[in-house]
């Protein structure tokens, strides 16, 4: 089966979609190809009924080298474990099936470099679904919406996304409705957020249309669902207060534990839906308690301690070198202890990353582009009671500040969620809801929507809206939006009362960087054999030291005092090479060293470095030249005191430029003798000329 929308996407490519042709064992399978990049999405389900009504989605995207034409660069050259990156787009593709219980597996067939896999992999796993016979309530249409020079640009590529101040991916259901949004913006107003939104709708319901047409041409049956574990109506009825479990002896604990928590939702949502009010005796629209702290501990860069209701976070600030990361890092741990939980405490999982990458994506606009350091922040979520990743957002941007990082604007995130009521009649539409601000753990839970929000006073820098509804009209998300960025102003001014702004200069026990200027005739020595001088600098004091450009270096330092022990460090090594004022082609008497087989070492000086004399300058003998054998093999009578000739460094090392067999010759030459006493003293005065005999 093949269909092609032609018009998807605003004539700007054509997004392909086959069937049939590939892995014909699964229960549904499709092939998406945008340019030259194709996934393929296979989806299976067993449908096994369980008592716990527990019904796992497995989604797994996996980009392999080979689709791009390489070969993996490990050690092994194979595909290793899942990167951050397919974790990532797993979970954006969970968030639009949130009802269904398939396993969705996505393999990379092949990358152009120029089209993004990561929506074709969900409008795979949407055509994949509408192909098989597992029911479910799709299809679904995603595509991803740029924001490039003010105009919205649909599916853009990769080139284009570099200069787009919006990465939104949008996942529309029929009717024009919303699943999922996931977006990162540069501070974006909110009309043009909004506008980028409806966009993207319009386009994803295109797609569904040719899903829609391609599963009817298939013709496949949907199966029938084995009846599932429900609440045993007449313990549902019971009136709780008065429960016992001896009114019901042959109950099981599952029967039992399930029919309170059908109770719990009814009132939870009769509570919001007919009195306006909710379970912490709050208003729809309000807010927490907020309390701030920063510099909670001297020694660390910065920290702050963000706590909102019973949700707290611990964030600091670590600078390190510019080496030490390609990208800034926000990492956010989640201990069982946060809900009273016991754990295992293990590698970030999937939920921990998710949060991270939502926190950076709120933080990154405002962090300047121009820093000379690398910015880690990590969140330790100390407890938790809903909108960790948005405390996370608002305790990161304090200890950003308490850092002196010059952002550009205090960030503050928020989450909002909803609880609705369907119409049975009108093909389940709502036809009542609630929007509730800053929701708790119990709201997100039986509720029908988590809408997180991140930004400044001016705009949106990060939004993610997991719902847990077939879909819901547009009209909702916008009043969601307008709602988050009310929530955020009132947050921001209560953060502003802790630290409005970042500090003006960074804490005395920060990190420092220096420039360090070293000419090429003293580059060898500096860096020393191998790096060793560079290693046994960092062994010793924690200084990391990096090559700008040929003549400089960057010298990074932990502490002041590291740097006190650098500068020590430097001198000492470079002291003894000092340089004189060497006449080019002046003649030089040269003290031997060290006999190589390659040639000889030299030093004009006492207190220099020694350098070779290599074999092809040693000798003018034929067969000296033309077997290159070492020197003392050839028993060439060497003094310990030989005359060389200087010609000046080479121009790409800066080494030094000797021969003796020139002088073999009977040209008339001037010797040059060096003393001690004019040599040149690192950072000190310009030495005296060198005397000269005849």
């Amino acid at each position: 089966m093949y269909i092609n929308m032609s018009k998807t996407c605003a004539e700007r490519l054509k997004l392909e979609i086959s069937s049939g042709k590939l892995a014909r064992f699964a229960d549904g399978c499709a092939v998406v190809q945008l340019g030259d990049t194709s996934v393929m999405v296979t989806a299976v389900s067993k449908m096994k009924p369980s008592p716990s009504q527990f019904m796992p989605l497995v989604v797994d995207y996996r980009q392999k080298a080979a689709a791009a034409g390489r070969i993996p660069t490990n050690y092994l050259r194979r595909e290793l474990s899942s990167t951050d990156k397919e974790i990532l787009t797993s979970r954006v593709i969970v968030h639009q099936l949130f009802f269904l219980f398939p396993q969705i597996l996505c393999n990379l067939l092949a990358v152009d470099g120029v089209n993004d896999p990561a929506v074709l992999a969900i409008n795979g796993a949407s055509a994949a679904l509408a192909l098989s016979d597992i029911p479910w309530n799709g299809p679904i249409g995603a595509v991803r919406v740029g924001l490039i020079d003010g105009e919205v640009v649909v599916n853009p590529t990769r080139k284009e996304m570099s200069s787009s101040t919006l990465d939104l991916v949008v996942s529309g259901a029929p009717r024009s409705q919303i699943v999922m949004l996931e977006a990162a913006a540069e501070n974006v107003l909110q009309q043009d957020f909004c506008h980028a939104i409806k966009v993207g709708v319009k386009h994803t319901q295109q797609i569904i249309q040719g899903i829609q047409q391609l599963a009817k041409e298939q013709g496949v049956a949907k199966r029938t669902v084995p009846k599932l574990f429900t609440a045993p109506e007449q313990i549902v009825s019971f009136q709780f207060p008065s429960f016992s479990l001896e009114k019901f002896p042959e109950a099981e604990c599952y029967e039992i534990m399930e029919s309170f928590n059908v109770v719990l939702k009814e009132v939870f949502r009769n509570l919001v839906l007919n009195e306006y009010r909710r379970c912490d005796g709050r208003d729809l629209t309000s807010l927490r308690d907020i309390t701030c702290e920063v510099d909670m501990f001297k020694t660390l860069h910065g920290s702050a301690l963000f706590q909102r209701g019973q949700t707290q976070v611990l964030c600091t600030v670590t600078f390190d070198s510019l080496e030490s990361s390609v990208k800034s890092d926000v990492i956010t741990t989640f201990p069982p202890y946060a809900t009273n939980e016991i754990g295992k405490i293990t590698g970030m999982n999937r939920r921990e990353l998710g949060h991270g990458a939502l926190a950076e994506k709120a933080l990154k606009p405002v962090i300047p582009s121009e820093f000379p350091f690398t910015i880690r922040v990590t969140s330790e979520v100390l407890e938790s009671n809903g909108s960790s990743s948005m405390a996370s957002a608002c305790g990161g941007s304090l200890a950003l500040m308490d850092a002196g990082v010059p952002i550009s604007s205090p960030v503050a995130g928020v989450a909002v969620g909803l609880v609705s009521r369907a119409n049975s009649e009108k093909n389940g539409d709502i036809e009542d809801y609630r929007l509730l601000t800053d929701i708790l753990g119990i709201e997100d839970y039986h509720g029908d929507m988590d809408f997180k929000m991140a930004g400044t006073n001016k705009g949106i820098t990060a939004l993610q809206a997991d719902i847990k509804l077939p879909g819901i009209p547009l009209k909702i998300v916008m009043e969601a939006i307008q709602q988050a960025t009310v929530a955020k102003r009132e947050i921001l001014q209560i953060m502003n009362k802790t630290i409005a702004k970042p500090r003006a200069s960074r804490k005395e026990n920060g990190p420092l960087v220096e420039n360090v200027q070293v000419p090429l005739t003293k580059r060898a020595r500096f860096v020393g054999p191998g790096g060793y001088n560079l290693k046994k600098l960092q062994a010793e004091t924690g200084v990391t030291v990096s090559q700008i450009d040929e003549e400089t270096f960057s010298v990074f330092a932990p502490t002041p005092s590291a740097m006190h022990e650098a500068r020590e460090f430097i001198t000492e090594i470079c002291k003894d090479d000092q340089d004189y004022q060497l006449e080019f082609g002046a003649i030089y008497t040269a003290t031997i060293t060290e006999l190589r087989d390659i040639g000889v070492m030299v030093k004009l000086y006492p207190n220099m470095t020694p350098v070779l004399l290599h074999n092809s300058q040693l000798d003018q003998r034929k067969d000296f030249k033309k077997t290159r054998k070492s020197p003392y093999r050839l028993s060439i009578p060497f003094l310990p005191n030989e005359q060389v000739k200087y010609f000046g460094r080479d121009p790409t090392d800066g080494r030094m430029r000797l021969s003796r067999k020139v002088l073999q010759s009977p040209a008339t030459t001037v010797v040059k003798t060096l003393s001690d006493k004019s040599n040149i003293v690192v950072g000190g005065a310009i030495p005296e000329p060198a005397s000269s005999t005849s």
